[in-house]
């Protein structure tokens, strides 16, 4: 029993399908989910405070019989984080980074949730 670690936006639509892409694309059989409105705009800023309770959750799901990887999400049409689909894919690849620095033996995949004809799609975008 695999699990895996997501750092997803809290909006409904696209945990499912998140959920769905990393369990068919890796051995994962479970996927915890960490979330926050906009998570990487989140993870991407400044504010060391949010990433303290975030690493804390990191920490607690990688005791588990884990994969460790570590999946950062960031989505179109994001209300917690109302940028363009261009910001959003540098700030993945900054929380990325962000998230390689500070748990450097996990691996960091990024992806990006698009909705073409009102289905929500998945695409890795960057790894470390």
């Amino acid at each position: 029993m695999e699990f895996a670690t997501c750092l997803n936006c809290m909006d409904g639509r696209v945990q499912l399908p998140v959920i769905s892409w990393i369990k068919e694309n890796y051995a994962a059989d479970y996927v915890d989910m960490i979330t926050d409105a906009g998570m990487d705009g989140v993870l991407a800023g400044e504010n060391y405070k949010d990433m303290e309770g975030i690493l804390k959750k990191i920490d607690i799901s990688l005791k588990k019989p884990n994969l460790n990887i570590i999946f950062v999400v960031g989505h179109h049409d994001c209300v917690g984080n109302p940028v363009d689909d261009e910001t959003h894919n540098r700030q993945i690849h900054i929380a990325v980074e962000k998230v390689k620095n500070l748990r450097s033996s996990a691996q960091i995949i990024g992806l990006w949730v698009s909705n073409i004809s009102n289905e929500w799609k998945v695409e890795k975008i960057t790894e470390k």
